[in-house]
């Protein structure tokens, strides 16, 4: 497989940059445009960080070590990592490191409905060493995603997002398989298509007071079995999901309306406001009006710039 690189350093300005307040990133595109690519021989290093976009790393040269809250990832030559939207993580680079990185909004991949019976998938992860399965036709469609970026063509956003769209596809069929093969596995027994309904069912209806057990009555297993199968799924349990996506709805309406931080944590399916506080702090590092403070729609968005 040929490498993705495009042959030479683009400028760090050419098409946009990114923002960086506290420890969100925004990222700017260039008009009509959501994606990002980046080349680089440099090696830099990140601290702790989230952004609304989709991260995938393909070196080809060197180590780069991406540090997540629970897991630490050590992406060498030919690998590929991909971290979904709003993944909080560091990354640190050799001196010898050659790599793409981009970036770019998931938002026009929910448009496809079917999309969705992977959500469990797709909130986690997806590291691939050359081994892996799919790996080989996940590198040739990135490397088709980096040409159409670098040519711009007409259309060539959504040329992009065209092969970003067969890349799921392709890693949704090795997990289909995956899923199948250990159906008859003892210590995970529920399907993962009943697992994906469970966990689109939490995102319907986040805003409620929503139980384990209600959720595993959904389901049609007990809280307990369910509970079990749900952290084995998702890499983390069924509570620390439910807040996640809380705080990311919470995160939102703080940067984007003028609603009081009572009827925000009202909003978002807490019983009260101690509650959505505390829980806050413990994801954001920060209590509900810092970040309003920080992020809020009367705040100016200029801040300290990092730039690949």
């Amino acid at each position: 497989m040929a490498e993705l690189r495009s042959g030479s350093t683009q400028s760090r300005f050419q098409d946009g940059f990114r923002i960086l307040q506290g420890n969100r990133e925004y990222i700017t595109y260039i008009e009509h445009a959501s994606i990002r690519i980046w080349y680089s021989e440099i090696p830099s290093a990140f601290d702790t960080h989230l952004h609304s976009a989709v991260e995938i790393i393909c070196p080809y040269k060197g180590v780069a070590t991406y540090t997540l809250q629970d897991r630490v990832y050590h992406v060498k030559a030919g690998e590929i990592l991909i971290l979904p939207a709003e993944c909080i993580h560091s990354l640190e680079e050799p001196p010898d490191i050659q790599r793409h990185l981009i970036l770019f909004e998931p938002v026009p991949l929910s448009q496809f409905l079917d999309l969705h019976v992977m959500d469990g998938f797709m909130v986690r992860p997806i590291y691939l060493t050359q081994q892996s399965e799919g790996h080989d036709q996940v590198q040739e469609l990135l490397s088709r995603v980096v040409e159409a970026y670098n040519r711009k063509d007409l259309l060539w956003n959504s040329q992009c997002y065209a092969y970003l769209l067969q890349m799921y596809v392709v890693l949704g069929r090795f997990e289909r398989y995956r899923a199948d093969s250990r159906e008859t596995h003892p210590t995970l027994p529920i399907d993962s298509e009943i697992m994906n309904s469970a966990l689109t069912y939490m995102n319907q209806h986040y805003a409620e007071p929503l139980s384990l057990e209600s959720v595993a009555e959904f389901a049609g297993f007990s809280p307990s079995y369910f509970s079990r199968n749900f952290k084995l799924f998702f890499d983390m349990g069924f509570l620390e999901y439910l807040n996640q996506k809380r705080i990311s709805e919470a995160t939102n309406l703080l940067s984007h309306t003028t609603l009081s931080i009572q009827d925000i944590a009202m909003k978002t399916g807490f019983g009260s406001i101690a509650s959505f506080n505390r829980t806050f702090r413990k994801i954001q590092n920060c209590t509900p009006s810092q970040y309003r403070l920080m992020y809020g729609p009367a705040s100016p968005r200029s801040g300290k710039e990092s730039i690949f």
